[in-house]
């Protein structure tokens, strides 16, 4: 299913985002849903393989979810020839969210500047309930000659 857009987003880097295999992130079942230069979101159908012992969504596929989300962020927003590293990320956790549910995110800017950008992921479970909260700071990489 194509990813929705508000049209701010260069095609090209759109058109990266839905061919690329993003591997892991689609490995834990994940989709982007929208992107804009402004906001991102996804959706994560809960399943038992990325489930803790407790049948609720683990810790770290949290942390992947937004993760790759933030980077996606920084991509459609980065200057040409540019890339993206994670160097800060911050989780607050607040309810679970068990198999059979489906995590939803939604990515923002705090800050895009030159060299950092910062964006921040809400994630919340089908019934809308707030679950995790993740911060995270990407590295601006230009391209040296």
């Amino acid at each position: 299913m194509p990813i929705k857009t508000d049209g701010s987003v260069d095609p090209a880097r759109l058109k990266r985002l839905e061919e690329s295999p993003h591997r892991f992130f689609t490995l834990i079942g994940a989709r982007m849903t929208y992107v804009s230069k402004d906001r991102l979101e996804a959706e994560l159908p809960v399943h038992e393989g990325i489930c803790n012992r407790g049948g609720n969504l683990h810790g770290g596929a949290f942390m992947a979810f937004a993760d790759h989300l933030g980077g996606a962020a920084t991509i459609v927003n980065l200057p040409p020839g540019a890339r993206t590293t994670t160097i800060e990320s911050k989780t607050n956790f607040f309810a679970a969210v068990m198999a059979g549910d489906v995590a939803k995110a939604e990515c923002t800017p705090l800050h895009r500047g030159r060299s950092t950008m910062v964006w921040q992921t809400r994630i919340t479970r089908g019934d809308g309930k707030l679950v995790a909260l993740v911060t995270q700071t990407q590295m601006v990489l230009m391209k040296t000659a």
